[in-house]
This record gives structure tokens, C-alpha cells and sequence, in this order.
């Protein structure tokens, strides 16, 4: 797979059947031949930011928690946000289609009034050179376009189904999977 699929949706196949990627829906970051990373957009945690970031509380986006980006670096955060126009403000890098991540040691008053959606996640997913592409063709991953607005759904349990949904293709059909396939 020699495509860049930074900024693309990674969607558990029900193959996953646990852990924190059972059900997910992985927004793709950056993506090269020297692996992938991204966050897990639908994991709310019970724990409010201003647990670790008090300062960014009230700019979050709803609902106000720590979303668990991944596995990987759960003592780090990582703030997205939405970037309109073209430019690029202090504090922010932006990525790709006005999505960009903020420095969460930038004060939030130099940053807030140039974003819009505001989501911090702790940790993130990341995988090594191959091993992203050796998930999606066992079977892992169905790999769809992410829309703005998937980073910062204010229903992220229910984004799974909704992504799934609104592809023109049998994934449509797999947004019907139940959770316990015995339990049909």
C-alpha cells in the first residue's frame, strides 16, 4: 500500500472483537513508509480535561472529557482542533482539510479565538513501518474518507454505526453487525 492515508478513517472490522479497538474509528494523522499514527475518535473517558489540562476545560468540545486516543502514550495528550481558512495560527500545526493539533502548552487564549472544535486525547495509536498495511489486508480495518466533522461528533459511541451508515457500499450493511453476534 505505497498511498498516504493521512487523514483517512480507520473502522474496526468486527474482526476485532476487544480491547480498545473493538468498534473504533481511527482518525489517520500521519501516515508513510515509516509507519502511522492517530486517534481513536469514539473512546470518552469518564475523566474530565481539567483533570490534567484545567486550563483548556472550558474550550472543549463536547462532551468536556478526555477522549483515550490509543494505546500508545496514555501520559501524553494530544490536542485536535478544526482550523478555518488557510492560515496556520501560533500554537497550531495544522494537517490536512482545516484539522490540525495544538500545542497544549500554548496559552489557550492565543489559540482559542483562531480554532473552532477543540477534542484532547490521551494517548494515541501508532503503528510501525508495514504493520498498518499488514492489518488492513488480513482483514482489521476497512479504510473510508473522514469528514470534518467526525473529530469532534458529539455522539462519539454512536460514530462507529454512523460512519459505516453512510458509505455507498456493503460496509453500509456491516453498521447492522451486533455487538455479540451470538446473542442474534
Amino acid at each position: 500500500m505505497d498511498t498516504d492515508l493521512s487523514g483517512s478513517l480507520l473502522v474496526a472490522t468486527p474482526q476485532i472483537e476487544e480491547g480498545v479497538f473493538c468498534r473504533s474509528v481511527v482518525l489517520l494523522l500521519h501516515h508513510d513508509t515509516e509507519g502511522a499514527q492517530g486517534v481513536v475518535l469514539n473512546r470518552p473517558m469518564e475523566a474530565r480535561v481539567d483533570a490534567v489540562l484545567p486550563d483548556w476545560q472550558p474550550h472543549v468540545t463536547a462532551p468536556a472529557v478526555l477522549f483515550e486516543g490509543g494505546p500508545v502514550g496514555l501520559d501524553s495528550a494530544l490536542g485536535l482542533v478544526t482550523v478555518p481558512g488557510d492560515v496556520e495560527p501560533m500554537g497550531v500545526k495544522r494537517l490536512f482539510r482545516g484539522l490540525g493539533l495544538v500545542d497544549l502548552d500554548a496559552p489557550p487564549a492565543i489559540v482559542v479565538p483562531e480554532v473552532a472544535g477543540l477534542r484532547i486525547f490521551a494517548g494515541y495509536s501508532g503503528w510501525s513501518p508495514g504493520q498498518l498495511e499488514d492489518e488492513v489486508r488480513s482483514g482489521s480495518w476497512y479504510v473510508v474518507e473522514s469528514e470534518g466533522r467526525d473529530a469532534f461528533d458529539a455522539e462519539p459511541e454512536q460514530l462507529w454505526v454512523r460512519v459505516l451508515r453512510r458509505q455507498r457500499d456493503h460496509l453500509a450493511f456491516v453498521a447492522t453487525f451486533p455487538a455479540d453476534p451470538e446473542l442474534n
